[in-house]
């Protein structure tokens, strides 16, 4: 039974490998028809392919062969077209193009006029320039030419005669003088509120004769059909265009100055505005459209409206401290417009363009605006009295007694409105017959200033008139020291005369305040160094300039003498 099965087994077994032989002998079947259908319609391809090309190829060949004689398809000769024309061709298209040539003219106005070629007796002239310029072209390359025209342009091919040339050109109309018109450059014309106006050019119909003459002999050369005036630039032309960059700029610049304005503000005063109206008066524009400003113009303008703030050298009034209202002439204190620094200042606003609001430029200023604009803080000297005051605030912090220029001599200290113009400490006074050490130094009118004066025993009064200075204000020690204290640069000083408060009052300077001068000069040495000797020599002078009373009121003289060898100690 077992061998029954396998014997059936393997029955089945080769029956199933023989099916499979027989499936795969008809799969290779239909793969050999398969290739043998590719290959056929290849061969097919190939042929309906190649047929074609083969053509193509012959017709490139022939046409290469054909070119290498005649000229390309697109092709022209001074304006006469040659395509697929050899030589004798090109030549017999060019003299029949001649015969009956004919040139037009576009001129200004929307004229037209001619010239014949048969009037000028234009008559070609050939001497192998054709055959030069076939050998340039590559006939292989006719494809390129069929995309990329070919232009030539070959001279001496036409000839003429000149003087009928003349004759035909002298009797246009566009030659008759009598009918030109001159051309006008751009310009800039008047200001407005809405910019500056502008005359666009003109365009005139008169001729620059050499050049059309020129221009026309090279155009019939090429037996130009049509000749343009204007394109070919036979015209005298404007110089200057609206579009033309340098006028643009000029007619920018002139609108950027012109639209901006300058707003003048100070306490007290109305605003005084600067704006095109008046700038446009001072621009104007030279023949390279360059825009300046007119100085003069600027200057005039800048000193008139200087006058509304300038108070300096003026007169003001002060209700001074004896209940009586003065009228002070003159002096150099108060605002003072910089009138050179104000004229460059709007000069870099209008490059600015853009609107402004200031103060003028001044080169001095005061404490305000106002019609008495040294404020409420001041020096009130009355010259009269020999009696000063100090206020700061509108309070008054101090007053004193002091002694003015001596008048028997002409040394009146004058009267006016001043500043301080600086502080110094321990400052030599030099003169004509003087020279004079001071502590406290506060100059307000050219070389008069006030100051200590140690030398004095007494202040007040009308010392002044006999025994005076020459000019300065001469004050007790600790009163200057005082004053230096409170005042600044710039700090107003008001110096007058009213009759009616003379005094007869004094105040004295005793040793003790005047030793106080000798002490603190020896405080200042401090620490010796090399450079303390004109403080040491300082403080030396005015201990010897002392009385023996005033001396022993000199409670640090040691310190000097130690400086002293300290200095010399360095020097070794």
């Amino acid at each position: 039974m077992r061998d029954f099965i396998d014997k059936e087994k393997r029955s089945t077994i080769m029956e199933t490998s023989k099916i499979e032989r027989l499936r795969d002998m008809k799969k290779n079947e239909e793969k050999q028809q398969e290739t043998a259908k590719e290959k056929m319609s290849r061969k097919k391809l190939l042929c309906v392919i190649g047929i074609p090309v083969g053509i193509l190829v012959v017709i490139y060949l022939v046409l290469a062969l054909f070119f290498q004689s005649h000229f390309a398809f697109r092709t022209t000769i001074n304006n006469v077209g040659v395509s697929a024309s050899s030589t004798s061709g090109v030549e017999k298209k060019i003299t029949k193009q001649a015969s009956r040539y004919e040139m037009k003219l576009v001129e200004r106005e929307d004229k037209t006029e001619s010239i014949n070629g048969t009037d000028i007796d234009m008559e070609p002239v050939f001497d192998k320039q054709v055959k030069e310029l076939l050998k340039k072209q590559n006939g292989f390359a006719w494809p390129y030419y069929l995309i990329s025209p070919q232009k030539y342009e070959a001279e001496t091919m036409i000839s003429f005669d000149e003087e009928k040339l003349k004759d035909v050109l002298d009797n246009l109309s566009c030659m008759d003088e009598s009918k030109w018109t001159d051309s006008e450059n751009a310009q800039i014309k008047d200001y407005t509120k809405d910019g500056y106006e502008v005359q666009p050019e003109v365009y005139g119909t008169k001729i620059d004769k050499d050049a059309f003459t020129e221009k026309i002999k090279e155009a019939l050369d090429k037996m130009q059909p049509e000749f343009d005036l204007s394109g070919e630039g036979c015209y005298e032309d404007p110089k200057v265009k609206e579009e033309d960059d340098v006028f643009q700029d000029a007619l920018d610049t002139l609108n950027k100055y012109t639209r901006m304005k300058i707003t003048y503000q100070a306490e007290g005063k109305d605003d005084v505005v600067l704006d095109g109206e008046t700038i446009s008066t001072w621009l104007s524009v030279d023949d390279d459209f360059n825009v300046s400003v007119d100085d003069e113009a600027l200057s005039a303008y800048v000193k008139a409206m200087a006058k509304n703030y300038n108070t300096a050298y003026g007169n003001r009034t002060l209700d001074t401290s004896y209940g009586q209202t003065v009228t002070i002439y003159g002096g150099n204190y108060g605002c003072w417009v910089d009138n050179a620094a104000e004229k460059e200042m709007i000069l870099e606003d209008l490059k600015a363009g853009k609107d402004v609001t200031r103060e003028p430029v001044y080169s001095q200023t005061a404490n305000s605006h106002g019609e008495n604009d040294y404020g409420n803080t001041y020096v009130e000297i009355n010259l009269t009295a020999q009696h000063l005051f100090l206020y700061v605030n509108g309070e008054k912090k101090m007053e004193s007694e002091f002694v003015s220029g001596n008048a028997a001599r002409g040394f009146d200290t004058p009267a006016g409105i001043y500043g301080i113009t600086y502080k110094e400490q321990d400052a030599m006074l030099v003169g004509e017959n003087y020279e004079t050490p001071v502590s406290y130094w506060m100059p307000f009118n050219g070389n008069i200033g006030l100051h200590d004066a140690i030398w004095r025993d007494s202040f007040g009064a009308d010392i002044y008139k006999k025994s005076g200075s020459h000019g300065c204000i001469n004050m007790p020690y600790l009163k200057a020291k005082e004053l230096y204290g409170e005042i600044a640069k710039g700090t107003p000083v008001i110096c007058y005369y009213l009759d009616g408060t003379e005094s007869e009052q004094t105040i004295g300077q005793p040793d003790a305040e005047k030793a106080q001068a000798v002490v603190d000069s020896i405080a200042k040495i401090g620490t010796v160094t090399k450079d303390s000797k004109k403080k040491i020599e300082r403080a030396r002078q005015l201990y010897n300039d002392a009385s023996a009373e005033q001396r022993e009121y000199v409670t640090n003289y040691e310190v000097l003498t130690a400086a002293e060898e300290a200095y010399q100690s360095l020097k070794k």
